[in-house]
């Protein structure tokens, strides 16, 4: 993956910021059908206290309420959304340390336009990533969980805050109701990897 500069292209401000997880989630649902069609029909509900007690923190309601209604997915053969579920908490943690261990090289390599990795306060914790080497990130700055701003890693070295949620910003990217800084355009088709 190609390192990130060491500035912030800018801020982009959903017109209107949703707080209710499932209002989010609808919003994804509704710019990406097919993910809507595979919705679980009985929640599954990852231990959330030993995700928690690994990182250090509750991760936002859209996300988890994400996780419980489906499983992981890609989006527009792109961008990849990997979701804990029951019994799979150690693995999906073991991605996210991953993912923070590269956050962590560039912080040591001043490239991470003055955000520190997760836990730092403030700090970042990867969420997603593309197949092509783009991180998704929350800053966890805020009141808690559900205020954590997205901030977008670019292979191309733009990166970039998002003032929403990480599942309204899915929604968005889709939608086109956001310009996708330094991203491809990405398409609403959804797949499952093998074994997802």
């Amino acid at each position: 993956m190609s390192s990130p500069a060491d500035d912030l292209v800018g801020t982009q401000t959903p017109h209107h910021r949703i707080t209710g997880p499932a209002e989010a989630l609808q919003a994804l649902e509704r710019a990406a059908p097919r993910l809507a069609r595979h919705r679980r029909t009985e929640s599954a509900v990852p231990d959330w206290a030993l995700i928690g007690t690994a990182l250090g923190t509750a991760l936002p309601g859209d996300f988890r309420l994400l996780a419980e209604q489906h499983r992981h997915f890609r989006l527009g053969g792109f961008l990849a959304v990997a979701l804990p579920a029951p019994g799979g908490e150690h693995a999906w943690l073991r991605g996210v340390r991953q993912n923070l261990e590269i956050v962590h090289d560039w912080w040591e390599d001043g490239m991470t336009a003055g955000l520190p990795p997760h836990p730092a306060p403030g700090g970042l914790l990867p969420w997603a990533e593309s197949l092509s080497g783009d991180l998704f990130l929350w800053t966890t700055a805020g009141a808690g969980p559900d205020d954590w701003p997205v901030t977008v890693a670019s292979r191309s070295g733009a990166w970039w805050h998002y003032a929403g949620g990480a599942v309204q910003f899915l929604a968005e990217l889709l939608d086109g109701s956001l310009e996708p800084w330094a991203l491809p355009e990405v398409r609403p088709e959804v797949t499952w990897p093998a074994g997802a």
